[in-house]
């Protein structure tokens, strides 16, 4: 497995971790979770990898989502 396959199956851990941890601490469906991601910003910049930002503890990507992109979750 060559380095660009292991960034995406990393990519894709993160995003599942990130998904499920927002459904629980919000207390939304995994679903409601899914499309708050997949219509961030955030997500965004996790894909292309934006300074690094895909390194970060999935948690504190949450919170950074909470606090930047609150209009998601109204």
């Amino acid at each position: 497995m060559d380095g660009e396959a292991l960034e995406r199956v990393y990519q894709e851990s993160l995003e599942e971790r990130i998904i499920a941890y927002l459904s629980k601490t919000r207390d939304i469906s995994l679903e409601q979770a899914m499309d708050i991601y997949y219509h961030s910003r955030l997500a965004d910049k996790i894909h292309r990898g934006v300074e690094g930002i895909q390194y970060l503890d999935f948690k504190v990507l949450v919170q950074i989502l909470g606090e930047t992109e609150q209009e998601l979750f109204v």
